[in-house]
């Protein structure tokens, strides 16, 4: 009795789930297909469950009988069982059937105009955009932009250990594995910002190896793929202008770019325009002046393990990369 109600609490709560990281709260066409299947176990599963009881009850209510004869009990018997393996069969034939075409679905929509390549890593994501003929237009860290009603196909790869890609509300579950590139496409039905993380512990840090999906009209997403694809703009304040000469000087030129200026480094994420993006930190901290000085100033102690040095600074260079920093949206 107790698993019972514990099955139907289960059920009750699942279908509750609400919020930006649910994959029964559902905006895209491949969580919805996830989300039906989701339902349909849980319902074949509750029904099984709840017949196994019933059955178990009844036995052990009734009256026992005495059988005419050892042969009519052994036939009854046989027949019982031949019942429940051949309803065994069906059950798990249909919810294999049923999530084989689920699965293939996921995969869908080959025609997508809209391509990015994702690159996982210890413990952030790059995302790779495209521009006219498919030739790469920019990169952005831990933020997915994507037009609403329209296929987006993730090109996914790893490069360091098996990562997974798992947007709930609107795309399936799929590995990332080294070496090798995997291909999953999604759609979303309205606008809103969607979290995303990895599936697959990756370490250290992968807990906080999260990162955000900004779905937008398509006017908004041009604007914003428009801004993106331009360089860096140049500091106005006088603070940020210093602050990019000491940006220049450091080793913080050699890990990270930031198009329109000598800093090149791929080792980091591309910060061009970081302070327009949600987080830093994939999705650690909030993106502020504040939030971007303590992630600079010790960046260990934030999140131990990440790949980013301890770049010793003044308190005034602090102040000053901060406010370059900031400017750059």
């Amino acid at each position: 009795m107790i698993r019972l109600l514990f099955g139907v609490s289960l059920l009750v709560l699942l279908t509750g789930c609400s919020g930006n990281q649910s994959a029964l709260n559902t905006h895209g066409h491949s969580a919805d297909a996830l989300k039906d299947l989701i339902i349909l176990v849980t319902a074949v599963c509750t029904a099984v469950f709840l017949m196994v009881v019933g059955f178990l009850l009844w036995a052990l209510a009734r009256k026992r009988e005495v059988p005419r004869s050892d042969n009519d009990a052994e036939r009854r018997m046989t027949l019982s069982v031949r019942i429940a393996i051949a309803f065994t069969a069906l059950t798990v034939a249909g919810l294999t059937i049923a999530s084989f075409y689920t699965t293939s679905d996921l995969n869908s929509g080959n025609d997508a105009t809209v391509v990015v390549r994702v690159k996982a890593q210890q413990w952030w994501w790059q995302f790779n955009y495209r521009g006219v003929n498919q030739e790469p237009a920019f990169q952005t860290a831990n933020e997915l932009h994507i037009p609403v009603n329209q296929d987006v196909r993730l090109e996914l790869e790893s490069l360091d250990v098996i990562h997974s890609l798992w947007i709930p509300s609107l795309a399936g579950k799929l590995d990332m594995i080294p070496g090798r590139k995997n291909i999953i496409t999604m759609r979303a039905s309205r606008p809103g910002i969607y979290r995303g993380q990895c599936a697959e512990f990756c370490g250290l840090q992968h807990s906080h190896m999260a990162f955000v999906v900004v779905a937008e009209e398509e006017p908004a997403y041009q604007q914003w793929f428009a801004v993106q694809a331009a360089p860096a703009q140049e500091p106005t304040v006088a603070e940020a202008v210093v602050g990019k000469a000491v940006f220049m000087n450091k080793p913080c030129a050699a890990c990270h770019t930031i198009r329109g200026t000598p800093a090149t480094g791929t080792s980091g994420p591309d910060l061009t325009h970081v302070a327009s993006r949600h987080t830093i930190g994939a999705g650690l901290l909030e993106t502020t002046r504040g939030s971007l000085a303590a992630w600079i100033a010790d960046p260990q102690t934030l999140k131990p393990g990440n790949n980013m040095p301890l770049v010793p600074l003044t308190s005034d260079e602090l102040r000053q990369i901060s406010a370059y920093m900031e400017e750059l949206k």
